[in-house]
């Protein structure tokens, strides 16, 4: 009974990792990277699909982006998906390619980010910790049904405690890269 909880957790707490980096990594920084462009979708054929499946997306060198569609007559739709992104990003429609200048990024800009980044970082220290409540209510709901003993319930507890400390670890960490990277010039 526990292990299952144990698994079950950890496992939810691992995919809130996970979700975080797929977060921070849509967050520009002065060099172009092919990951800001994930969280884009395209009109295609009425339905909103992600740019990379209608797309390629290469980063020729660190101040540019190169967006060819598979179909050219998706281009206007290409560059109108990057606009309504707000990236702070301007596509040119050039022989058949979105290039896409990554412009530096200002003081001020670099703030904005390094303030959403913090925000996506509370955001999931606050799902671990609901993770962690979850996981405790559980355990006590066990021990309720005499499924675990009460010492059980107590190592059970320490456990999850343990692991939503290393996961805030993480996330710390994960956090002050993106931050560094951010303000670096």
């Amino acid at each position: 009974m526990l292990k299952e909880i144990y698994r079950d957790i950890e496992g939810r707490m691992n995919k809130t990792l996970d979700a975080l980096l797929r977060e921070l990594s849509g967050i520009r920084t002065g060099k172009a990277t092919t990951n800001i462009l994930d969280g884009i979708k395209v009109e295609y054929y009425g339905t909103p699909t992600p740019l990379k499946q209608i797309a390629s997306v290469t980063a020729p060198d660190p101040k540019l982006l190169i967006v060819q569609p598979w179909e050219k007559n998706l281009i206007p739709e290409v560059i109108k998906a990057i606009q309504k992104a707000d990236l702070g990003l301007n596509p040119i429609s050039e022989s058949g390619v979105v290039r896409l200048p990554i412009p530096p990024l200002n003081e001020e800009r670099r703030r904005d980010m390094v303030k959403l980044v913090k925000k996506f970082g509370e955001d999931a220290k606050v799902s671990i910790r609901n993770i962690r409540r979850d996981g405790i209510e559980a355990l006590k709901k066990a021990e309720k049904d005499d499924k675990i003993t009460e010492d059980e319930l107590h190592t059970g507890q320490k456990h999850l405690q343990d692991a939503t400390d290393d996961h805030i670890r993480k996330i710390e960490k994960m956090v002050e890269a993106k931050d560094a990277e951010v303000m670096e010039v």
